[in-house]
């Protein structure tokens, strides 16, 4: 029996982790047709989350995403405040990565699909009609996992097979969707790349899908955590301070992925040879950076910024998954009503891998 309501946190306005209201009485969602509602198992934290939540994604932010991260910043234009640069509604459920168990279907889905283990597509297109360079964020510009049941596309949701726990397959979605978008998006084959942030949900995907691909991996992150990413895969490691022109060498590295950014962004396409590439997902240290044209043009270098994902991206991730050709390294989990200390926790950055939400169980 599906109950009439819900506990589900509410993102109650954009600021600090004040803003997130863990609640009893919410509203079970009521698929329409072509949707399905899914019981809601564990749901992942991510970067998109927070920075949504504190508006970061505003062009009147400057400043990385840890100095607003906990309290949220006082500059933000509500109004471009969004990834996608459209308000947000609120109260909204956040939580970018769903995993758990179809317990409903809408008009149009054929009801065999109650109790189909799934993961859901965490960068909508279906909404949008397919329409190139455009989707919702799940948990951004529609209801997401922080809840015990969540709505979402039938065509987007995604029977897995395999034998990881509810809480890995959580960690995928939204952190292995990225990183495979960006190893996409650039081509990556048997060459040298170079992954900075490597220690978080995305980097640590990304060292791991990398190496399937036949890579060689430099991985940046800190020092304490050199032993978890080569655990993952990487094949050498650098502290993230490290001078990498000199650890190196100009002109070292095919493709840089890069989540980072910040002060030292200009090194990135120093490393990169002639013709290489260099794809982009995120700056957590900060979104303004210098670039000296000559070097992009005299290098002949490439540049990706990679948020959209075509439909090939999720669908290999799944095959990825049933073919235990990746698993990812689920660094803790929470309770759902333990949201602020998860957040805290992955703002300090002490961890490796992700960190998950367990919903109560109906």
């Amino acid at each position: 029996m599906i109950p009439n309501k819900m506990k589900a946190v509410l993102l109650t306005g954009h600021g600090g982790i004040e803003k997130l209201d863990y609640r009893d009485d919410v509203a079970v969602p009521i698929p329409a047709a072509g949707e399905v509602l899914i019981e809601v198992r564990a749901a992942g934290v991510n970067n998109t989350d927070i920075n949504t939540r504190i508006g970061w994604y505003s062009k009147a932010v400057t400043e990385d995403t840890e100095a607003g991260g906990a309290e949220g910043y006082n500059c933000i234009d509500d109004n471009d405040a969004s990834w996608s640069g459209v308000p947000l509604s609120f109260p909204r459920i956040q939580g970018a990565d769903v995993c758990g168990y179809i317990v409903a279907v809408g008009d149009g889905v054929n009801p065999n699909r109650i109790g189909e283990r799934v993961i859901v597509r965490n960068m909508l297109r279906t909404y949008v009609d397919y329409r190139p360079y455009e989707c919702w964020t799940i948990g951004s510009e529609c209801d997401g996992g922080f809840a015990q049941y969540c709505k979402a596309p039938s065509g987007e949701t995604h029977a897995v097979d395999c034998t990881l726990s509810d809480a890995e397959l959580a960690a995928i979605p939204c952190a292995y969707s990225t990183a495979e978008g960006m190893l996409h998006r650039a081509n990556l084959v048997a060459e040298t790349v170079l992954i900075t942030g490597a220690s978080g949900g995305v980097g640590s995907a990304a060292v791991q899908l990398a190496k399937r691909r036949g890579a060689n991996v430099i991985a940046l992150c800190s020092s304490s955590k050199a032993d978890a990413v080569r655990a993952l895969g990487a094949d050498h490691v650098l502290d993230r301070n490290a001078d990498i022109v000199s650890a190196l060498g100009m002109g070292s590295v095919d493709v840089v992925v890069d989540l980072v950014a910040g002060p030292n962004w200009p090194q990135l396409l120093d490393v990169l040879r002639r013709g290489g590439r260099y794809a982009t997902a995120g700056a957590i240290a900060g979104p303004i950076c210098e670039i000296d044209i000559r070097t992009l043009y005299l290098k002949d270098l490439t540049l990706y910024g990679c948020t959209f994902q075509e439909d090939i991206v999720f669908e290999n991730l799944v095959k990825y998954i049933e073919n235990n050709e990746i698993r990812p390294r689920v660094a803790k989990t929470y309770p759902l009503s333990d949201i602020a200390n998860a957040q805290e926790d992955f703002l300090a950055k002490r961890h490796t891998g992700q960190l998950v939400l367990l919903p109560p169980k109906v």
